[in-house]
């Protein structure tokens, strides 16, 4: 019995020392120093906490309730860095306390990363119920400065000199900035990332960046951002694959959800591309899934498409959009190809919005243009929209070019209604295409339809009912206009004109070939179809 006894201590001991150095053990921050005093600087502590779990084989490193201030936390292999109730991780106010970063995308030089960063790792996640804080309000200047760009010129719009005019008090921002930190989480080329249930707050840029990145799941999180800072994006998934979505809560500045193929690496299709060691080894962003999610942003709440990396195999279902400048856009721009894409079950709420957010008003935008003078358009094909119930302050766009034909797009059981708004006679009445090479393509004024295609291939429409609510601005016209198509399908469409006026329909089709409508109703007094040059 004796021995027994000894044996089952023994055991207890090597439990308990294997324990130490298992994925099971806990680090609690406190322990290395941090202070949850809302004052002290703890970016060593937690940083120590974290090697010391990491290079113990890892483990959970704990933030306890209590306010944490940091800078740039590494997050490395096999760390679960939780957040228990109560608990606040707070972006440093001083930018010194934030590491450097070499610009990748858009411009040469650095900026700052943000307040965690992980790289070339894996078996990475952020759990738990408590928040995680950038403090971008205080980087921000107040709304009487606002950020106004130059990827415009207001000569082209349907406003002229008054379009977002100089000077002028902005409500809806975005307001400008004289220095703030980088992204506030950035995972790039980091295999099987969990990140569940916290709370992500006032991100003075991008809130999440997934970069290059392999097995992906987000879960259960809340994006709060201050709607008012520019490029202070949700959840941005930039040439990553095998990606789930769901169960979040996204208020963003800008876009709430980004799949883009953004990449450090050339493109797969390029001689000068190399397999990573870690992450994403295909070069393809792919087999990703948003579900269940609710979502507001200044931009458009879904957004596909820009980078040099093929974008393929998405679905986006049961998710529900508010209060938003743009519902969902699909991008291509110079060698940016994007295929197999499917929106289901989803319920659309925008508004055009003032200030230098791009979009405006559409509930579906998809696009095929130039960002370079020199630039190859990547092609756009396969895009499925099922079950849509969208209210809006402008029509849907599809706008392809000579250059780059969009193919097989799908709309089935569209219900739309149009309204105008605080916004329409201001901002209204034009496209916006940006971002483009060419000003003139950028924001300009165009008549503007319940839905509006050119440079399509296979577009198919069924079951979509168009309303128009209220009194429309005189630029509204069509139900549906399409122009240089081949193979359009139109079944059963209700809808009018916005106007009974001479020279409008309810469908109007241009310079085309191979049209077939059928089991369609006019709502109006205009006629069903006008045809022409089509054969």
């Amino acid at each position: 019995m004796k021995k027994v006894f000894i044996l089952i201590i023994c055991i207890q001991i090597v439990s308990f020392v294997v324990g130490c150095h298992s994925g099971n053990s806990v680090y609690n921050i406190k322990d290395y120093g941090a202070k949850g005093d809302g004052k002290t600087i703890n970016t060593s502590a937690i940083n120590n906490t974290i090697r010391q779990c990491s290079g113990n084989g890892g483990g959970m490193v704990l933030i306890p309730s209590g306010t944490f201030v940091s800078g740039t936390i590494l997050l490395l292999s096999n760390v679960n860095l939780h957040l228990d109730p109560g608990a606040i991780l707070s972006g440093s106010k001083d930018t010194a306390d934030y590491l450097l970063l070499k610009k990748v995308y858009f411009n040469e030089g650095y900026s700052r990363y943000g307040l965690i960063y992980s790289g070339d790792a894996h078996n990475v996640s952020i759990t738990g119920n408590g928040e995680i804080n950038g403090n971008g309000t205080y980087f921000m200047n107040g709304i009487d400065k606002p950020q106004l760009g130059r990827d415009y010129d207001r000569k082209f719009t349907r406003q002229g000199e008054d379009f977002m005019k100089q000077g002028s008090v902005i409500e809806d921002g975005p307001v400008s900035y004289n220095f703030r930190p980088g992204l506030m989480i950035i995972i790039e080329r980091c295999e099987n990332i969990h990140i569940e249930d916290v709370v992500l707050r006032d991100s003075p840029e991008w809130t999440v960046k997934i970069g290059d990145c392999d097995d992906v799941n987000v879960h259960g999180i809340s994006i709060l951002n201050n709607p008012l800072i520019p490029n202070n994006d949700g959840i941005h998934c930039t040439n990553s694959r095998n990606v789930r979505i769901s169960d979040c809560n996204v208020i963003a500045g800008d876009d709430a959800i980004i799949v883009t193929g953004f990449s450090d690496q050339p493109s797969p299709t390029d001689p000068a591309w190399k397999v990573p060691s870690s992450g994403n080894k295909t070069g393809y962003a792919e087999n990703i899934t948003v579900d269940n999610c609710v979502l507001s942003s200044r931009s458009a709440c879904i957004r596909v498409g820009y980078g040099h990396h093929p974008i393929r195999n998405v679905i986006f279902s049961n998710l529900v959009m508010y209060d938003s400048n743009r519902g969902i856009g699909i991008f291509a721009r110079d060698n940016s190809s994007i295929e197999n894409v499917l929106f289901t079950n989803i319920i659309i709420n925008n508004r055009l919005h003032s200030g230098h957010w791009w979009g405006k008003g559409e509930p579906v935008h998809i696009s095929s243009i130039k960002d370079s003078p020199n630039g190859v358009v990547g092609k756009i094909n396969n895009i499925r929209f099922y079950n849509i119930m969208a209210k809006s302050e402008t029509g849907i766009l599809i706008y392809g070019t000579k250059e780059s034909q969009i193919d097989n797009i799908h709309f089935d059981k569209i219900q739309l209604t149009i309204h105008s708004g605080k916004y329409t006679t201001s901002y209204g009445g034009n496209f916006d295409l940006r971002p483009v090479f060419a000003n003139e393509c950028a924001v300009f004024k165009h008549d503007i339809p319940g839905l509006y295609a050119q440079y399509v291939n296979k577009l198919s429409i069924s079951g979509m009912e168009l309303n128009w609510d209220g009194r429309q601005a005189e630029f509204f016209t069509n139900g549906i206009e399409i122009r240089n198509f081949t193979d359009v399908s139109i079944n059963r469409f209700d809808g009018s004109a916005a106007f009974e006026t001479l020279g409008l329909s309810s469908i109007k089709a241009v310079d085309g070939s191979h049209l077939v409508i059928s089991d369609c109703t006019s709502t109006g007094k205009n006629p069903l179809v006008t045809k022409e040059r089509v054969k």
